[in-house]
């Protein structure tokens, strides 16, 4: 029985695991981030015609300065509330 035991609780370590690897606030926020700083780098030095385009705006600075702040935003919120591993369904016989 105990070996049993020991292999129940690898498999929920294991699923809360898997759980928080595949949260989705890390997906979106890494995404935003890795863009964010692509955009931010093409923001930076814009050219003439860009800046006409945007009437004098630098929209690429702004926008991944932006899109950095809220991929920063779900990295740190799953870093504050971390997924839990789905409870045990109702009605599942218990060991």
């Amino acid at each position: 029985m105990s070996d049993l035991h020991k292999e129940v609780s690898e498999l929920e370590r294991k699923s809360a695991t898997a759980a928080r690897l595949f949260d989705i606030r890390r997906i979106i926020g890494g995404l935003f981030v890795v863009y964010g700083v692509i955009v931010t780098i093409a923001g930076v030095n814009p050219s003439d015609a860009d800046l006409k385009k945007a009437e004098g705006v630098h929209i690429n600075l702004w926008t991944g300065l932006a899109m950095l702040a809220l991929g920063l935003f779900f990295l740190i919120w799953m870093k504050l509330r971390p997924a839990q591993a789905p409870e045990e369904a109702p009605g599942t016989p218990e060991s």
